[in-house]
């Protein structure tokens, strides 16, 4: 599993709704993708309990192929067109989770970044970090780890409000998941 993210901050006065519709044009181009597990198109508004208006999409990926058959093809050349060719975070994947409410839509999600502390053992962190149980509310969870930043990543989907504490909180606007039946079965994408 990869997990990857890319955040377009955008201006204060910038009419999300622009950002709706291309979502609810686009976003159902991604729910047969091949290689992809899960892709949450996310978003948060300024004002709305975040500092900054942005688009945030974040993806779990089941092989390098279809990762790299969605960035160097027309789907992220749309993103490049139309915003700006954003920084693009990748961590390796290091565990996926069905939550509680793995039944519902996700509504909001988190995405909650967290240093390695210096001093503590990676592999010992890494484990840890890998057998975190999904909290109540949670529709799924997944982990990452970014060994050059020595930086982990949660990503969970909520069924409702998404926890103050939980990191970066934005709504989603669309899922595409086609490699989440095999999450849901236990196995491994």
């Amino acid at each position: 599993m990869h997990v990857m993210q890319y955040e377009i901050t955008l201006p204060a006065d910038y009419d999300m709704k622009i950002v709706r519709e291309r979502v609810a044009t686009r976003g159902h181009l991604l729910d047969t993708f091949p290689g992809l597990g899960l892709k949450a198109y996310l978003m948060r508004e300024r004002g709305a309990g975040s500092p900054v208006n942005s688009y945030a999409p974040f993806y779990l990926w089941a092989t390098p192929e279809g990762m790299n058959s969605f960035l160097w093809g027309p789907g992220f050349q749309g993103v490049v067109d139309d915003f700006g060719r954003p920084r693009v975070r990748h961590w390796v994947g290091l565990a996926h989770t069905e939550g509680p409410a793995s039944a519902a839509t996700p509504t909001t999600a988190t995405v909650r970044r967290t240093p390695v502390p210096h001093g503590v053992e990676p592999a010992r962190f890494v484990a840890d970090a890998a057998a975190e149980e999904a909290a109540p509310g949670a529709v799924a969870s997944a982990a990452g780890i970014d060994p050059s930043r020595w930086e982990l990543v949660r990503f969970t989907l909520w069924e409702g409000p998404a926890p103050a504490d939980g990191g970066d909180r934005y709504e989603v606007l669309h899922l595409s998941a086609p490699g989440r039946a095999g999450l849901r079965a236990g196995r491994h994408w």
